[in-house]
């Protein structure tokens, strides 16, 4: 399948890996059979790589339903989206409030599919630097970002990503991440990408679904890099440098990065951080 370059990711999202991109692919196969991403978040890898075969997951069901209808619905999301763009341009913040609400009212699970991605799409084109972060009831809780034009019609984008989606053979699945390891077939590979190991205790930043991911998910997620190196299926794994995850993978060959971070609640936690590429 020839490689389409217009697909590229259409959010932005904490943690994204366009920086990296260089010294991932560095460390990935040439040739993958089967490529499996359990914490897919905005898919840099996933859509620089474009593999034929792969099960991407995610546990965010906002996200992965933007996916689905990037995939099956892509004329109406974007007209769905030009609806936003224009409410957007006469009332600003007081539209952005009005819909980032929906989900705290109890028709929110009325709403369609295709109504739901647009709503993602649209908050996070324009929440405040893109920071996708949710409460502890799983509300979207970011403020509006003020842009002058904001691209929330992303036309060309969404339409390379559909013909991606629908030319290749994509798994997509909503859940746990270890579940998404289970029954994997022969010469798959794995690209783990999971919210990252806090460096301070004041640095956390787990706010992609409402149950967060701290250090016991963590230590779930190295035991099942074990399980993964015993049945003898490769993998790669982004992760911070910090003293937890090199004691935690002190088995494993882990290599230091630097990589360029944009998206933070705050400015003074932005710009160049060492990162840990973590193999097995």
């Amino acid at each position: 399948m020839k490689k389409n370059k217009l697909a590229k990711p259409i959010l932005k999202w904490v943690g994204g890996k366009r920086q990296l991109l260089d010294e991932i692919e560095q460390r990935l196969p040439k040739d993958i059979s089967y490529y499996v991403e359990p914490f897919v978040g905005g898919g840099a890898v996933l859509f620089d790589k474009q593999p034929q075969h792969a099960r991407i997951n995610d546990y965010n069901k906002e996200l992965i339903n933007v996916y689905m209808v990037v995939r099956d619905n892509p004329d109406e999301l974007i007209t769905e989206l030009a609806v936003h763009e224009e409410k957007n341009e006469q009332l600003g913040s007081e539209w952005f409030y009005h819909v980032r609400g929906l989900d705290r009212e109890p028709g929110f699970d009325k709403l369609s599919s295709v109504e739901k991605a647009a709503r993602i799409i649209y908050l996070n084109k324009t929440c405040f630097n893109g920071l996708f972060r949710v409460n502890s009831a799983g509300q979207l809780n970011v403020p509006y970002g003020r842009y002058k034009h904001p691209n929330i019609v992303n036309k060309v984008g969404i339409r390379a990503l559909h013909q991606y989606f629908t030319e290749a053979d994509i798994d997509m699945r909503q859940g746990d991440f270890a579940e998404s390891l289970k029954d994997l077939p022969k010469g798959a590979f794995v690209y783990l990408d999971p919210p990252y190991m806090p460096i301070t205790a004041t640095s956390a930043f787990t706010g992609y679904t409402q149950d967060g991911f701290g250090y016991d998910e963590q230590v779930r997620l190295r035991d099942e890099c074990i399980k993964l190196r015993e049945q003898g299926i490769h993998f790669l794994q982004s992760n911070s440098d910090c003293e937890e995850i090199h004691k935690l993978y002190k088995d494993f060959t882990i290599e230091i990065v630097t990589a360029k971070r944009s998206i933070n609640s705050r400015g003074d936690r932005r710009g160049a951080v060492t990162e840990v590429l973590i193999s097995g």
